[in-house]
């Protein structure tokens, strides 16, 4: 069996089955059906038109559920309305299927969970373990998703910022177990962006790319995170820097700047200086300005004054953390880099204590906590 053609078909087969009334939760139930009579047959009996087979199956499980389902007598007419069987249509309803996972009733977490099992073709026991919950839990969250869309009409104008929204979250959840959500949200991207015309489609995949990119260096060996400054930047993929940065130049060619094309840019000035010491920072503080005009986030702001620490000196950095609201996620771990950057060390290594308190996360947690003890030892006794 083929995985990726399977999970690249799934979407198109869903939106195929909605088109033709069937409810969303109906409609991806019968294709989950056909996908297991895929794996069933196909081994043996490999269809010449895969997509075609699959809705002609996913249509007939449809049927078969709305005949057993009294509940459902209103929908018999369908029963009579069934289209002969053969290849399956040219139109492609993929880009409404994004819309409608990503509808603005859905929370950002049912969202993500919803676009993964209905676009990306990925299992509810796949995108549990990916977001590290009981398989039970994430049925339950897709289900209510589900049943919240179903009454959504498919031909409405989807809104492509809160698609992007959703894939940019599914992204930042990373990686574990046997699924990679970064690689998929990628995957999803590359999808969209070639379906709609939109700048910032272009700028999120450019983003994805180049950060993806330097993943391999991210961590130690023993899970351990190795800060951008220390990266061994031979192991950056540079096939996706190299196509990053050629996605990007596109967007920004259009002269419609978003927010995740400043992001991307911020990202490509890192991924093409050679060394750490090479970043042009004061062009990385100049989009952390454009970054703060359009979105007003503080969390930009928190990453503007390291950069301008980087550019302008530690007490820039500090002058501008200063600005800002001290209980802001990554503040302390940022006052703390800019303390020792300035030479004070004593008070580097209380702040990154008290940072790795805070954390959330054990891997940026077990960090700061080394950072803090690798100043305390060179204090003098």
């Amino acid at each position: 069996m083929d995985e990726a053609l399977i999970r690249g078909l799934t979407p198109g087969v869903l939106a195929i089955l909605v088109r033709r009334g069937a409810d969303f939760a109906a409609a991806e139930d019968a294709v989950q059906d056909a996908l297991v009579e895929a794996v069933r047959v196909w081994p043996e009996e490999p269809p010449r038109d895969p997509k075609g087979w699959l809705v002609t199956v996913a249509w007939r499980r449809f049927l078969d559920a709305v005949r057993a389902d009294t509940a459902r007598r209103r929908r018999e007419d369908l029963v009579d309305e069934e289209p002969s069987a053969g290849p399956a249509p040219s139109a492609d309803d993929t880009l409404q299927l994004y819309f409608l996972c990503a509808h603005p009733s859905l929370t950002p977490s049912a969202a993500a969970a919803l676009t993964l099992r209905a676009v990306g073709g990925l299992t509810t026991r796949q995108i549990a373990r990916a977001y590290l919950v009981p398989e039970a839990t994430m049925a339950q969250r897709i289900s209510r998703a589900k049943r919240i869309v179903s009454g959504v009409r498919f031909d409405r104008p989807g809104d492509v910022a809160t698609v992007l929204r959703v894939l940019y979250l599914v992204f930042n959840e990373g990686y574990s177990g046997d699924i990679d959500l970064a690689a998929e949200a990628v995957r999803l991207t590359r999808q969209l962006a070639a379906r709609v015309d939109h700048p910032e489609a272009a700028g999120l995949l450019a983003l994805m790319l180049l950060h993806h990119a330097r993943r391999a260096a991210r961590t130690d060996p023993d899970g351990s995170l190795v800060p951008l400054a220390e990266q061994d930047r031979s192991r950056w993929d540079t096939g996706a820097i190299a196509e990053g940065i050629a996605i990007l130049q596109g967007a920004l060619a259009r002269d419609r700047l978003g927010e995740y094309q400043a992001q991307a840019a911020v990202a490509a000035l890192h991924a093409d200086a050679p060394s750490a010491g090479e970043t042009d920072w004061p062009q990385i503080v100049e989009w952390y300005d454009e970054l703060a005009r359009l979105t007003g986030s503080p969390v930009v702001r928190l990453n503007r004054a390291v950069a301008v620490g980087e550019a302008d000196g530690p007490h820039a950095g500090l002058a501008a953390l200063a600005e800002l609201d001290a209980g802001l996620p990554r503040h302390t771990a940022a006052a703390a880099y800019l303390h020792e950057r300035a030479g004070d060390r004593e008070t580097a290594a209380r702040l990154y204590a008290e940072a790795a308190h805070r954390a959330t996360n054990l891997a940026e947690r077990d960090h700061l906590t080394r950072q803090a003890a690798r100043l305390n030892a060179r204090r003098p006794r």
